[in-house]
């Protein structure tokens, strides 16, 4: 079992190795994207690196997005004009979300407070969660969502925000509610808004699913915003992984999308710019 696991280990060692000084290197020299995907990233992948320091990297790089920001967050965001493509801070967590009613008096007013500080902002899509289920039947946890979300939905669409609820796996997030596709989109059915979309993260999605490409040909109308990382592990989307996201993203794009994509991998490379810069090129369809 020793052998075994050093041959595995070495195995995916070299692989990295790989696909670090090959692609790269040839790839990444001059670092030109055509932009045909709006590119974002997650601010909390890249937390290591100081604010103002990410910031000014990825104006260098010409990325004008970036996910999971608040309004203490904007202004410097403005100051290097990146625009916040996904905001958060009404929330509650992410375990405690719209299935349960009891949360609802506290959703309702964080999301009433919210939603005029994004539009303000000049921003458009603010997230939303399910909850976890706590014994919380599926059926009556949707009618839950609806019931809530209805409260909210006239405000979203009176200021032009979109609300979208991410889709997880079961195995990095137990018991929670919204981990199907299907589930997310009868959610968007019965809301019947524009204002409410899906966050089909592609991560989540392949543990929870797989059949990612099919998946977002069939029910792309419902999806308004993409998380990308590597499978297994939340790493880099490069060869060590077992997705190939060139041709998601160009499933994507021939949807007609013109939302975001935001990279949100947990980089292991030495150098994590590089590790970034390299996700967006194998994006970059």
């Amino acid at each position: 079992m020793k052998r075994r696991n050093f041959i595995a280990t070495a195995a995916v060692g070299t692989a990295g190795i790989a696909a670090t000084s090959s692609f790269a290197k040839t790839q990444q020299k001059d670092f030109n994207l055509k932009h045909n995907i709006n590119h974002s990233v997650c601010r909390w992948c890249f937390n290591d690196i100081p604010w103002d320091d990410f910031l000014k990297t990825l104006n260098e790089l010409g990325i004008k997005a970036l996910d999971l920001t608040g309004p203490e967050d904007w202004p410097l965001m403005k100051k290097y004009n990146i625009h916040a493509s996904m905001c958060w801070g009404a929330e509650i967590s992410l375990t405690e979300g719209w299935n349960d009613p009891q949360y609802h008096e506290t959703l309702i007013k964080n999301y009433t407070e919210m939603i005029p500080k994004v539009a303000e902002a000049g921003y458009t899509n603010l997230i939303c969660f399910s909850g976890n289920r706590k014994g919380i039947n599926d059926y009556v946890g949707l009618q839950n969502c609806v019931d809530g979300l209805s409260k909210v939905m006239p405000l979203a669409e009176e200021h032009g925000v979109v609300l979208q609820m991410e889709l997880f796996n079961q195995i990095n997030h137990p018991d929670y509610m919204c981990d199907s596709t299907l589930w997310g989109v009868e959610l968007c059915r019965r809301l019947g808004s524009d204002n409410f979309k899906l966050l089909y993260d592609i991560y989540h999605m392949q543990i929870q699913e797989g059949d990612i490409i099919r998946t977002i040909q069939q029910y792309h109308p419902y999806i308004g915003h993409y998380h990308t990382a590597g499978v297994p592990g939340r790493h880099e989307i490069d060869e060590t992984q077992e997705l190939y996201y060139p041709a998601i993203m160009k499933a994507i794009l021939d949807t007609g999308f013109t939302g975001y994509v935001a990279q949100e991998f947990i980089a292991t490379w030495e150098d994590k710019i590089e590790a970034l810069k390299d996700a967006f090129v194998r994006c970059d369809v």
